[in-house]
């Protein structure tokens, strides 16, 4: 890589970016970390099936399996280690190939889901439990929306230039 590759790189890696990759991979670190602890507990509801329908938006019986909601918490983990890595294009590793693929596609994922969600909750098109549909409307898919746009601002701020 050119030193002149490196100085545009650098410069795309401003406290802008680097507060929204500290939010960014905050947020997916905490969502991560919620999955986890709700493998193992309804927190901060009182029981399974409230979780299920405030949470969830299913009855309690259909709830994803324990390994599935795992699954989704290393997701979450992995996206976030992406977007930390992604907001240093001077490492080897922040250009590269995969770890841009990986911030777009993080950022298309959430983004698809919060507005998917701000459609689905926000228009009737889907039949899930008001409670649901209460906090899916203001808090799990702004929450996906934005951090979508900081993902993908991380991105568009520091994608691979040519020399």
């Amino acid at each position: 890589m050119s030193a002149m590759t490196r100085r545009i790189g650098a410069e795309h890696t401003g406290a802008g970016v680097r507060g929204a990759a500290m939010a960014a991979a905050g947020g997916l670190l905490a969502a991560g970390a919620l999955h986890v602890v709700w493998v193992f507990s309804p927190w901060p509801l009182d029981s399974r099936a409230e979780f299920a329908a405030v949470v969830v938006g299913v009855e309690e019986e259909r709830l994803p399996s324990g390994p599935l909601t795992l699954a989704v918490a290393g997701a979450l983990g992995v996206a976030a280690g992406l977007v930390a890595t992604g907001a240093r294009p001077a490492s080897r590793f922040g250009r590269s190939r995969p770890v841009r693929a990986g911030l777009w596609a993080v950022s298309g994922a959430m983004a698809a889901r919060g507005f998917g969600g701000l459609a689905g909750s926000g228009l009737g098109l889907w039949s899930k439990p008001a409670e649901f549909r209460h906090w899916d409307l203001r808090l799990y898919s702004p929450l996906c929306v934005a951090l979508g746009g900081l993902t993908g601002y991380v991105a568009l701020r520091t994608r691979r230039h040519q020399a």
